[in-house]
């Protein structure tokens, strides 16, 4: 029997070492891993898209885990079996990552219906990890029938969760005014649910007044969806309050894209610009391990940074090479 017949069985029996052997295969950057996590996710495919896909974003230290294992424990309270990819922050300089989100949700990470995968962020932008859509459907194929993929956080290319889950949820903290208008527009008008967290003891009433604020401004935007209007919530992670309320609001999202039939455009939608992400990316990388067309883009980059070549005259040229 192959690795990839091995990791196939085993995904499919929900083998929680098989699920994580399967997901550290999709990660690597190996030509020979790659080529067969392509017939990994191939043979899987039929086992993947019956799960409620909720992305979760929010600045550092708005409480994001605590959150999320709050919400976990919520989740499978109502009988599902959880899946969490968080997406840990990688460093500029070295590329290493703490990878720490599993540490800070022990008790979710006890439980035997929850599964928790920390990766790394790499050079990825969007608050997701390069392989985040292909772990998501490995979790999926193990019968993972929630998966809440957490990002980095709010930034100014964060919307990119958007093209892998179905709802999507911004975390933000009690307080309003210049917090709000911190938050990126374009990531305000992908938000189905807003949840001011942390809405418990002194700061109960700046936590509603923030919910106010933010009402107004979603008021004055787009829904992501239409006829799908956000919803914004208070809720205290550490004290519990509100997360059932949220998970409730969040169900009652993914019901009206199902019902209308948006949620299949969505995805459909959400399948072609990954398949297209991958067209960029298979470019690049062959364009690095081409030694002719290595060196000859090495000396492009000099020539655009010189001044001696525009940008988009580079870009031309790298493409011919690659096609040639």
């Amino acid at each position: 029997m192959s690795d990839v017949d091995e990791l196939e069985a085993g995904v499919r029996d929900g083998d929680r070492r098989a699920l994580a052997r399967a997901i550290t295969l999709v990660e690597s950057t190996r030509a020979d891993h790659r080529e067969a996590a392509v017939e990994l996710l191939d043979r899987l495919v039929d086992r993947t898209g019956g799960a409620t896909r909720v992305g979760i974003s929010g600045s550092p230290g708005v409480g994001k885990s605590t959150f999320i294992e709050a919400l976990g424990l919520e989740i499978l309270r109502g009988g599902h079996r959880l899946a969490v990819l968080a997406v840990d922050p990688s460093s500029r300089r070295s590329g290493g990552s703490i990878l720490g989100d599993k540490t800070r949700m022990v008790e979710l990470g006890r439980e035997p219906d929850a599964y928790i995968r920390p990766s790394p962020a790499g050079e990825t932008l969007g608050g997701v990890a390069r392989r985040t859509r292909e772990a998501l459907l490995l979790c999926e194929a193990a019968g993972f029938d929630v998966v809440l993929v957490e990002t980095v956080g709010v930034g100014q290319s964060e919307t990119a969760v958007a093209e892998l889950v179905d709802v999507f949820t911004l975390l933000v903290a009690p307080g309003g005014g210049d917090d709000l208008q911190g938050i990126k527009r374009g990531i305000m008008e992908l938000a189905d649910v807003v949840v001011v967290n942390k809405a418990d003891g002194d700061l109960e009433q700046t936590a509603g007044r923030t919910a106010a604020d933010y009402r107004n401004a979603l008021g004055l935007m787009r829904p992501r969806v239409a006829g799908i209007e956000p919803k914004v919530l208070t809720a205290s992670a550490l004290k519990g309050h509100g997360i059932d309320e949220t998970w409730a609001a969040l169900c009652h999202v993914h019901d009206q894209l199902s019902g209308s039939g948006a949620l299949d455009d969505l995805r459909r939608g959400q399948a072609v610009a990954w398949m297209w992400s991958e067209v960029q990316d298979a470019v690049i990388d062959a364009a690095r391990r081409d030694g002719h067309a290595a060196d000859r883009a090495s000396r492009i980059e000099d020539e655009v940074a010189d001044g001696r070549r525009t940008p988009t005259s580079g870009a031309r040229e790298i493409l011919r090479l690659m096609v040639r």
